[in-house]
Parts: structure tokens; sequence; C-alpha cells
């Protein structure tokens, strides 16, 4: 029997900015928050931490959760590629604690291939995920965290 995967995602937002990671895969490049799986023994927040050690090389603090969302590999367009995959996702709002290095973490991602900042106003163009991300961030990130159910 497969295990659900939890997941801690970074929205960092500077000067209306946002910091992704910037991924390649068979179909181009594409965009995702900073962030990864929980380890046993390990706090979410410890997690979102080390991944943006990890992932952009910055030291973040972390912050309420902003949003949740299950990935059921099956129900989406990468079904052959995740079919048994089924990940938690919960989204914080962090804020960098000093300088971003300018060449990335200390341990990116398969397919990671480098670290940037999109204008929120123009993520509606970009291939980023989860897809429903660019008018959950047009507006304010306060109040209730959202649910965002299994979305791609």
């Amino acid at each position: 029997m497969a295990n659900v995967r939890v997941s801690v995602k970074a929205v960092i937002v500077v000067d209306g900015r946002l910091l992704v990671t910037r991924n390649q895969d068979e179909a181009g490049d594409y965009f995702l928050l900073p962030g990864g799986g929980q380890q046993h023994g390990e706090s979410l927040r410890d997690a979102l931490i080390r991944e943006c050690r990890e992932e952009i090389g910055a030291d973040v603090e972390v912050h309420d959760v902003l949003m949740m969302r299950d990935f059921i590999g099956r129900n989406h367009s990468a079904a052959p590629r995740y079919h048994d995959f089924h990940q938690l996702e919960i989204f914080f709002r962090c804020t960098l604690l000093g300088e971003l290095a300018p060449d990335g973490g200390t341990s990116p991602d398969q397919g990671q291939i480098g670290v940037e900042w999109l204008d929120l106003a123009a993520l509606n163009g970009q291939r980023i995920y989860p897809t429903a991300l660019p008018s959950l961030l047009s507006g304010p990130m306060t109040g209730s965290p959202i649910y965002l159910g299994d979305v791609s």
C-alpha cells in the first residue's frame, strides 16, 4: 500500500515578485515554489527551512499556512508518470532572512535548473504549479487557509 507524502512549500513575495525554482522536463521549462518532502521526525517548519536551503540557498522565516492541496497523480495529465503518487502540499507564507544565493541551493531537485523572481502580474502566462497559484496570489495573502482540493 502506497503512502501519502507530505510536502511543504514556501510562498515568498517581495516587491510584487514571487520566488520560484525553474525546472525542466520533456515539455520544457516550468516553475515551482521552493519546498519538498517532510522527513520522518521533522516538523513542517524545519522541513521547509531545510528545503529552502537545499533549493534556493537561503534561510527563511516560516509564518502562517496559506493553503493546502492534494495531488493525486492518477487524476491529472501526469498520470502515467505519477499514477500511484499522492502528495499533500502545505503552503506557508515565508520571508527571506538575508540575501538569496545567486547560484541556488546546496542540493537542488532533479530537473531544477535555476531560481528566479516572477512578477505576480505575469504569472498567468507561465507554466507554474499548482495551476491555481496565479489566481490565488492575485489578492491579499491573509485570512483563513484555503483547501484547494485535488488540483494540478
